[in-house]
Parts: structure tokens; sequence; C-alpha cells
């Protein structure tokens, strides 16, 4: 991820922290008005409600982009170490099944060479 998109997936996260810093000042709301010795008002309580769940569904978007983003991002997708890594022990087992090859047909021409 090069230096804008962190910085845009900050800013982004910045705002979804100011969400959910408005979310919980909605739920005291609430609460202040559900405590109200005169009680609640109806209309109030509602809108609060209403902007509540509007906002955690932002919230729960724009966090499930931000994950969605960060699980795209590879650093090491273009290493090539794993496969050359993988192609230097195939060399050692060829080298190794030769090896014993030669062996094997050392074994046997010493074995056609006696009379």
């Amino acid at each position: 991820m090069d230096s804008q998109g962190q910085t845009t997936s900050l800013q982004r996260l910045q705002n979804v922290e100011k969400r959910i810093v408005k979310v919980l000042e909605l739920a005291g709301g609430v609460m202040d008005e559900l405590a109200s010795p005169v009680g609640p008002r109806k209309d109030l309580v509602q809108n609060h409600c209403l902007e509540f769940m509007q906002l955690i569904k932002d919230i729960q978007v724009a966090l499930r982009d931000e994950i969605k983003s960060a699980c795209e991002y590879r650093p090491f997708e273009k290493c090539d170490y794993g496969p050359r890594i993988a192609n230097e022990i195939c060399f050692k087992k060829v080298e190794y099944v030769m090896s014993q090859l030669d062996a094997i047909k050392k074994t046997i021409d010493g074995y056609t060479a006696e009379p």
C-alpha cells in the first residue's frame, strides 16, 4: 500500500471513529431522554434511534470495506522466494538421484567387468 493509500485509509478510519463517537452521543442522548423526569419525547427518541441505526450500518460498511482493501494488499506478491527455493530443492533432489544412478551404474559396471 503506497503512502497515499495509507493516508486515505487512515482518513476513512478517522471518519469511522467520528461516526462511532456520534453513535455514543446519540445513545447517551436517548438515555438522558429516557431518564427525564417529565418523560421521554417520543419524536426525539425515535429520531435518535433512526440516526443511530443508520450510523451503525454506515460504520459496518466502512469497516468491511477497509478490511477488504487491507486483505487485497499483498506486499510480497511479486516475491519469487517460494518458487526459487522450491526450484533449488528440486535441483538438489535431481543431483542426488543422478549421484545414486551413477553409483548404481558403477556397481553394474563392476559386475560386468568381472569374468
